[in-house]
């Protein structure tokens, strides 16, 4: 099983928006601004890089609630971080405090639960139709 990890364990991930990750990129009557689901996928990502050193061989974090608010567009060209702090931990569940940010203002901010699986528990569950 995983090892416990620290209140306040943190990561940061970062990337320059593209017009892949924007409205636009699924229509293009839409304005050109970060999607909510690519911010709150590098929220993800923040998390599972804080999570991850802390996991058995075998292990990882899947994602098991998000409660985010997206408050602020950001254009392509312009960097995202994205932050996540491990808030507390909740029997088999680890809640992050996660906020995100561009180079001008604050974007987003919430909390992501997660909980540990085993790889291959988990996959051998799976039925592929």
């Amino acid at each position: 099983m995983a090892r416990d990890v620290p209140i306040g364990t943190r990561a940061e991930v970062s990337q320059v928006v593209e017009k892949r990750h924007t409205l636009a990129a699924v229509n293009p009557e839409l304005p050109p601004v970060l999607t909510t689901p690519q911010m709150i996928g590098w929220m993800e990502f923040a998390c599972w890089q804080a999570q991850q050193p802390f996991c058995d061989g075998g292990e990882t974090t899947v994602g098991t609630a998000i409660h985010v608010d997206h408050r602020a567009p950001t254009m392509i060209g312009q960097n995202v971080t994205a932050e996540a702090v491990l808030e507390k931990v909740e029997g088999r569940f680890y809640i992050f405090r996660v906020k995100a940010w561009n180079e001008s203002y604050p974007i987003g901010s919430g909390t992501v639960h997660r909980a540990v699986v085993n790889v291959g528990k988990f996959m051998s569950k799976q039925q592929i139709l």
